[in-house]
């Protein structure tokens, strides 16, 4: 097959019927678009253009490779000024993947708000707990909490989560404080997707691991409503500290065992490469690295 760029340089050349008026519109020296006519003249077997010191025109096979290239040339251009413009603009589908933890009214709330600032995106949005393959399925960018796995995928880091035993001061009225995490095992306890009401703490102090099994009357699978139940009195609850460092502050809820806390979990948005990533990807990302999320603290 002829070489495409020598095919773009000859239909250039028989549009404007001069080699120097071609060359000055595709911003290359007149020998090397006469070289380059030459190439595919001889790449052919072919004539194409009829040269005199006067007049340049096409022979009549010449006109006819003319006929059959120009038009596929004219969508390619066209295929490429799209693909470029999509580059530049904020449009089309992003396929994204997140937790069921995010499956829940902030999240949600920041997907809208987005989508309003972009009406041109659409967004496809997969909650689940299971770990995708991005490459596979096909996904634009996944959220993950925790530890990560792939390497060969780009990952950028939003913020961090820890999370504190707390309990409000309605329920730890004639009740006896926890002293030690095994303390917690007599308490009632608002569980995060906890089984049959029953939920493994697991409690770091420096060097210190252990894992507690607790129970108690409420289980949810979303930290909003969790907190809500712990705020109004039915439990100690495990919270991300963006959830309840405020009310800590405001005494609404007492930190317990405040040596103990959960292991920190670093939370990444991660998606295939970093080249030429679409803008509608780019200005997503950047959404999300400013949304302040109740479920990690920025950084």
């Amino acid at each position: 097959m002829a070489d495409l760029n020598n095919i773009a340089v000859f239909v250039k050349v028989a549009q404007f019927e001069s080699f120097t008026r071609a060359a000055h519109a595709m911003k290359m020296p007149v020998s090397t678009v006469s070289r380059k006519v030459s190439e595919l003249e001889a790449e052919l077997g072919v004539t194409l253009l009829q040269r005199t010191t006067r007049k340049l025109t096409l022979t009549s096979q010449g006109r006819d490779y003319f006929n059959q290239c120009s038009g596929p040339l004219n969508t390619l251009v066209d295929a490429q000024l799209i693909l470029t413009q999509r580059q530049k603009q904020p449009e089309g589908s992003l396929k994204i993947s997140v937790p069921m933890i995010l499956g829940q009214d902030p999240f949600l709330k920041f997907i809208s708000d987005f989508l309003k600032s972009y009406p041109q995106i659409k967004i496809d949005i997969f909650i689940t707990n299971l770990f995708q393959d991005l490459i596979a399925e096909n996904y634009d960018v996944c959220i993950r909490f925790g530890e990560l796995k792939d390497s060969t995928l780009i990952a950028k880091k939003l913020g961090s989560q820890v999370r504190y035993i707390v309990a409000s001061p309605e329920y730890l009225k004639g009740r006896k404080l926890p002293i030690k995490p095994e303390d917690l095992k007599q308490h009632q306890c608002v569980l995060f997707n906890g089984k049959n009401n029953e939920s493994e703490w697991e409690l770091l102090n420096g060097r210190k691991r252990t894992k507690i099994q607790v129970s108690g009357p409420l289980s949810s699978r979303d930290f909003q409503s969790v907190s809500t139940f712990v705020y109004r009195g039915h439990g100690i609850g495990f919270l991300p500290s963006t959830y309840c460092d405020n009310k800590i502050e405001k005494g609404e809820l007492l930190r317990l065992l405040p040596d103990w806390t959960s292991e920190q979990f670093d939370v990444h948005a991660i998606y295939p490469t970093r080249k030429f990533l679409p803008s509608r990807l780019l200005v997503f990302l950047e959404a999300l690295k400013s949304w302040k999320s109740p479920l990690w603290t920025m950084l």
